[in-house]
């Protein structure tokens, strides 16, 4: 599994636990909305990773969005749950370089 692909699931599930209602505005003002830096930078890298894979991006592009708008109450919930979709739908594909490496060999 590559590293890109980990952090999609990774960054993926921290969206979810951020996107759960009271909980993950809890999270995200208790710690004064570093989480959404954090989150912000995770989403570069992986964003940065899966270009160099030749993966998807989508679901990190909408990640960096999001973490650039979640401060909006119900807008960010929506987009939170919104980008852990995507990112774990692109995480449970296929890695495209493996699936190659097997014909080949």
């Amino acid at each position: 599994m590559s590293t890109s692909k980990v952090l999609k699931w990774v960054s993926g599930g921290l969206e979810a636990l951020l996107g759960i209602p009271i909980l993950g505005a809890t999270i995200v003002i208790g710690f004064l909305w570093i989480p959404l830096a954090i989150m912000l930078a995770l989403h570069i890298v992986t964003f940065v990773l899966t270009k160099k894979d030749g993966g998807t991006t989508t679901g990190s592009i909408l990640g960096i969005i999001t973490s650039c708008i979640a401060w909006i109450p119900f807008v960010g919930m929506i987009m939170h749950i919104l980008s852990a979709i995507f990112l774990m739908v692109d995480a449970a594909k296929p890695d495209h370089q493996l699936k190659n490496n097997i014909e080949i060999i």
